[in-house]
């Protein structure tokens, strides 16, 4: 009876041209469209498994695996055998150990480089962006002569300098020169939404400088920030490689992909497994963050209807 009565009150509303407020679809927040869209973009969700999983096995691994990264007592250049998948180096390291190893460390210095990237970039753009005027002139000028300084060779020299080694003082050199193309986006973002009514209500309303930039801007450009984070994450693994490889970067006892590599890059033809594992590896890493990027990118991107593969 109940239902005979729900379908009388459905024909009559649609009758009069109106429908009851059950009948409409429940709107979807921003953040479940968000969600929904980069689910259904298969590549970057392929992207994100394997990414998990490289994690994992470099965290988890190391617990169970029967050689540490710091015993040199195995026989130099052994052969890749059930014993040592991938050999052993030249010292008489365990090679799948090193590979371990290393890719903690590059995670770790690529996600410090992120973070600190990220959070200057975004409060430099943001301030300049609201501010204008001389403030936003100054800003823009330290960002385009950062810019125009090479970043690898600055690094390095910085490295040098101050002492490089230890992982934390890579990622503080490697931070310094990733910074400014997110300061411009968010530079340009901040200009854009300065404008907007809801800034100008922020204003009337009392509310100050840091209030209206942090409370309100900053929140509106969340996905561009989130992007920009996520491919700066990709961008420090190769700087940080790039670094190690030419003998500026860490320093042992830590260890990375870049110095892995670096150190058996002379096996190449010879022993191509000591060379390739951490290559692999480190090609990996790059490619499925800019691919997780990618999703997030159409994720956020409003004008994208159609999901990617």
């Amino acid at each position: 009876m109940a239902d005979l009565n729900s379908l009388l009150a459905t024909e009559t509303a649609a009758a009069d041209g109106t429908l009851p407020a059950d009948a409409l679809p429940e709107p979807r927040s921003q953040g479940k469209l968000v969600l929904r869209k980069f689910l259904h973009h298969k590549l970057a969700m392929a992207s994100t498994a394997v990414l998990i999983l490289i994690v994992l096995i470099s965290v988890l691994m190391p617990i169970f695996w029967k050689h540490s990264y710091q015993d040199s007592s195995f026989p130099s250049f052994a052969k890749p055998t059930g014993e040592f998948p991938l050999g052993t180096t030249q010292v008489g390291k365990d090679m799948v150990s090193q590979v371990l190893r290393g890719t903690q460390y590059s995670l770790l210095i690529a996600l410090t480089v992120s973070i600190l990237a990220t959070v200057i970039g975004v409060v430099f753009g943001a301030v300049a962006g609201y501010l204008r005027g001389f403030t936003d002139s100054a800003i823009s000028r330290v960002t385009d002569l950062f810019l125009i300084i090479p970043q690898i060779a600055a690094a390095a020299i910085l490295a040098k300098v101050f002492g490089g080694g230890t992982w934390y003082i890579v990622a503080l050199v490697l931070s310094a020169f990733a910074w400014m193309p997110i300061a411009r986006i968010t530079r340009a973002e901040a200009m854009s939404l300065s404008q907007r009514e809801f800034v100008d209500a922020a204003r009337a309303s009392g509310a100050g400088v840091t209030r209206i930039i942090f409370k309100h801007l900053v929140p509106n450009m969340v996905g561009s920030i989130t992007v920009n984070a996520t491919l700066a994450v990709a961008q420090a693994v190769l700087a940080e490689a790039a670094l190690s490889f030419i003998g500026l970067g860490v320093q042992l006892p830590d260890t990375s992909l870049g110095r892995v590599i670096l150190e058996n890059y002379a096996q190449l033809q010879t022993r191509p497994a000591l060379f390739f594992g951490p290559f692999i590896v480190l090609v990996l890493i790059s490619l499925t963050i800019n691919f997780i990027g990618d999703g997030l990118r159409d994720a956020f991107d409003p004008r994208q209807r159609r999901m990617k593969a």
